[in-house]
């Protein structure tokens, strides 16, 4: 700040017309101005401006305030010419002038309506307030210095007041609203502070100036438009009940699915504007031309209205920061957000200066040569060409931007080559020797199944909207499917998948708004059953087509753990909404690795650490949340863990596997053993409960102490002193997989000193070898052996395991390398350098283990088809069936 004001001042005059009129008609608004130059105009200083409590008649109070809004530009313009405030400082200070004014004018009109009394809601009895909404810049905190302020009035209940002279409550708030409106758009020798827009209420002009809540939910389900979703959504409560408000507007503007018919919405919504331009010739508009402030707000918006029911972080008001939220969650690029940022800022100061000249509600650039100098002063240029230069780089760059993320409508494109052959399904013979000619190997077939799908109840009983979408995307998917290896049950599984979705128009939007993601959907159908069952079934993850980079990106972990976390915070109390967000994110990362998979990768190991580090995190954040939801939760962390057996413990998890775990605690709380067993049970419930999205994992908590006669969850104490003294052989070989999870680290490590304390134990090798064989006998008895089935063939995985866990429990003690979990290629490669086998036999049941894993692995993804029997695969039998009978016999 400089010493001397005064300079600063009469610079900013140069600029502004209606700066230095007012310091020249006000002598007392310079006075205040050269005293406090050097600080914002805030909150506490327009309270402090009169004495608004007693300034309650109405012409006095109409003066003071805008009186207050005098001082308040005098300082803005001053302050931001003057270099010593930015752009957040001027959109924060007219927005709290705004919601200040509003906020004192109620008060006033509320003693200007003393006579009626209060009014009283019909159903509660309660003193109903009247909400005042602030629309568009205003709700966003992003006015500018000479704005209209778009309005909404609403209240809770109906009914009527309780004075003297009695009227409805619809009346009354219509009255206080009308006040309102007075007292701050009305002209008077102090002018006007700000213009009031009331036409975003429902229905316009033409509706009531005051309405109910349940007015409100009726119009927005049975009437609200697109363009409404648009504009609601940095709508904000100035005043009353804004929990209330946003309860009733969050579900109309943000769906609980992706919705992809936002591009649509607003594509329309900006032809329309651009029509408008050029109808009026407003090339030089800088908030409605191409390039504009506009485009810049509907880059940030579509994204909030596609994205913003499942991502919450996306429910911002401002533009700026929703912006920078795209840009963290790469749903734009970091350049171009900086881009679009550096364009919005430049075009926002921009706009400000236009105003300061007049103050006017003006985006549009002077066309006198005195005008342009100053605007091009202003912002820091030395003549108008050099300014316009600089414009048009921002103006293009948005404009680019725009583009991209709207891309170009695909109604309007040329038609498919391949439309008049769907669109002739029922009528041309030639058909399905034209599918023949495409790569189809069954012409008539396919035909005929095209043939029925449009003559289905569900094609012909298609909203028009959808099935336009649904007949745009037949012809080039028919194309891309004749590409791809099994052409006709690539096609048959993409139908299946269109007739499942063709009720949802978001869905439908998608593919059509991003034509790049069929052919990457294809492949994939193309590729493995299960993936097309898996995507069929969650249709939420076509969104992930849309990204090849993120979609084949290695997981960072830690990274998405903290995602999740964000996901499962901005739920708080929400049991549905964190079990959804859960298995949203689990089918997400799901995906995300089976299209790496399918793409070559991962190998299966590293393919299964990955599933299985998927599901440490799940878990993680599951036994979190569910004890955040505990209600008599003794502590805020709980002295709780989570034991992994089986293929989570062994980390070789697939696609499919459901979780083996125990749970174990350690607190000496005299209610802790009920309190974690009824955190057992929630936790069990939010993972496998069905939910609209599916279900999380199926859980096997057998393998607990005393199996399903035993606790849901041990002590610690108990737990050591069953596998010491109670514990049958199986029980031990179980161990030998075994690894603690997610919760408490202190007890994880607890664990592992235990496991390895057992696994240590002295045992009679003849005595064990006994039982090994006796438990595999038994297993056979269950699940005979066939040589197409590579889990329970003699010499195959289970086998292999079995060899394994008998050399951890005779040898661990001498050889305690044993008991590190590192997965049974590790082991046979620890067990053959210390010479407990032979070196060739190990390493070719090594080889077979990794050739097993392979083969359930691709059978798997092809609906678990029975495997090929071979010289390879029999070859693979006898080596590990070499090595069963070299070390157990039998």
């Amino acid at each position: 700040m400089p010493a001397n004001p005064v300079p600063t001042i009469d610079s900013s005059c140069n600029f502004s017309l209606y700066l230095r009129r007012l310091l020249d008609a006000h002598p007392e608004q310079r006075e205040r101005l050269v005293a406090r130059l050097h600080m914002p105009f805030d909150r506490q200083e327009m309270e402090e401006f009169t004495d608004w409590a007693t300034t309650l008649a109405p012409e006095l109070f109409m003066s003071r305030l805008r009186q207050l809004r005098q001082a308040v530009m005098a300082r803005l313009i001053s302050r931001d010419l003057g270099g010593l405030a930015g752009l957040d400082e001027v959109v924060s200070t007219i927005s709290e002038l705004a919601e200040f004014a509003v906020q004192r004018s109620l008060a006033v009109a509320h003693a200007a309506l003393s006579h009626y009394g209060q009014p009283i809601g019909e159903e509660s009895g309660q003193v109903q307030e009247l909400i005042v909404i602030g629309m568009g810049k205003l709700g966003g905190g992003e006015l500018n210095v000479s704005s209209d302020i778009d309005l909404i009035f609403i209240y809770p209940e109906n009914g009527e007041t309780n004075g003297g002279r009695r009227i409805s409550n619809i009346e009354y708030f219509t009255q206080l609203g009308k006040q309102i409106i007075r007292f701050i758009n009305d002209q008077t020798p102090d002018g006007q502070v700000f213009r009031v827009d009331m036409r975003l209420r429902p229905y316009g002009d033409s509706g009531p100036l005051a309405m109910s809540f349940a007015a409100l939910e009726n119009y927005l389900l049975s009437q609200g438009r697109e363009w409404e979703r648009y504009a609601w959504i940095k709508a904000k409560a100035l005043t009353g009940d804004t929990d209330g408000l946003a309860e009733l507007v969050r579900p109309f503007v943000y769906r609980k699915y992706l919705d992809y018919n936002a591009y649509g919405a607003m594509r329309e919504l900006h032809v329309q504007i651009r029509r408008e331009v050029a109808r009026r010739d407003m090339a030089d508009n800088i908030k409605l031309g191409p390039g504009g402030i506009r485009e810049a707000e509907f880059i940030a918006q579509v994204f909030q209205l596609i994205r913003g029911g499942r991502e919450k972080s996306l429910q911002l008001k401002s533009t700026r920061e929703t912006l920078a939220r795209l840009a963290e969650m790469r749903l734009l690029e970091p350049d171009a957000v900086h881009e679009i940022m550096e364009g919005y800022v430049f075009l926002r100061n921009l706009e400000h200066r236009l105003q300061y000249l007049d103050d006017q509600q003006t985006q549009t650039l002077p066309s006198s040569a005195e005008n342009r100098a100053k605007i091009a002063g202003s912002m820091g240029f030395a003549d108008w060409q050099a300014f316009m230069d600089a414009l048009n780089i921002h103006r293009r760059h948005i404009t680019r931007h725009f583009e991209q993320v709207f891309f170009l409508p695909t109604e309007n494109a040329v038609a498919h080559p391949l439309t008049p052959l769907w669109r002739d399904i029922g009528d041309d013979d030639n058909i399905p020797e034209q599918l023949a000619q495409l790569g189809y190997q069954d012409g008539n077939s396919v035909a005929q199944q095209l043939k029925s799908l449009a003559g289905s109840q569900r094609y012909q009983q298609m909203p028009l909207a959808n099935r336009k979408k649904f007949d745009a995307l037949i012809p080039p998917l028919i194309e891309v499917a004749a590409a791809l290896p099994h052409p006709d049950v690539t096609l048959a599984r993409i139908i299946t998948l269109l007739e499942t979705i063709s009720r949802r128009a978001s869905y439908l939007a998608l593919l059509t708004e991003y034509p790049q993601t069929l052919q990457r959907l294809a492949s994939l159908y193309a590729s493995s059953s299960w993936v097309s069952n898996y995507l069929t079934r969650h249709p939420i993850l076509l969104d992930e087509l849309l990204d090849a980079r993120v979609l084949y990106a290695t997981p960072d972990w830690p990274q998405l753990a903290a995602q999740l976390e964000e996901q499962l915070s901005a739920n708080p109390g929400d049991t549905e909404g964190k079990m959804d967000a859960l298995r949203h994110f689990k089918h997400t990362q799901t995906f995300r690795l089976v299209a790496q998979d399918l793409a070559g990768m991962w190998t299966v190991e590293a393919l299964s650490d990955e599933l299985s580090r998927l599901a440490d995190t799940v878990l993680e954040a599951t036994l979190r949340h569910a004890w955040l939801e505990m209600p008599t939760r003794h502590r805020d962390v709980p002295r709780f863990a989570i034991i992994g057996y089986g293929k989570l413990g062994g980390k070789e998890l697939g696609y499919a596997s459901d979780l083996d775990i125990i749970f174990l605690h350690d607190d000496p709380h005299p209610d802790a053993a009920d309190l974690y067993s009824r955190l057992t049970r929630k936790m069990s419930t939010w993972l496998t409960s069905v939910t609209s999205a599916g279900i999380l994992y199926d859980i096997d908590l057998r393998l607990r102490p005393n199996g399903s006669s035993g606790l849901l969850v041990s002590s610690l104490e108990a737990f050591e002193k069953y596998q010491h003294h109670d514990a049958w052989v199986w029980e031990h070989q179980a161990m030998t997989r075994a690894r603690f999870v997610a919760g408490d680290a202190a007890i994880g490590e607890r664990f592992e000193a235990i496991r390895h304390d057992v696994l240590t134990l002295h045992r009679d090798p003849a005595v064990l070898r006994e039982e090994v064989l006796a438990m595999r006998q038994r297993m056979l008895e269950s699940h005979p052996a066939r040589e197409d089935d590579v889990k329970h063939a003699r010499g195959g995985i289970i086998d292999i395991e079995f060899l394994v866990q008998y050399l951890i429990l005779a040898h661990a003690h001498e050889l305690p390398t044993l008991t590190r979990n590192a997965g049974n290629i590790a082991l046979l490669g620890v067990a053959a350098d210390a010479g407990l086998i032979d070196a060739g036999l190990a390493a070719a049941a090594r080889e077979a283990y990794r050739h097993y894993r392979r083969l359930q692995h691709a059978a798997r993804l092809n609906d678990g088809n029975r495997i090929e029997v071979n010289d390879k695969l029999r070859h693979f039998y006898h080596q590990a069936q070499a090595l069963w009978q070299a070390v157990l016999g039998g």
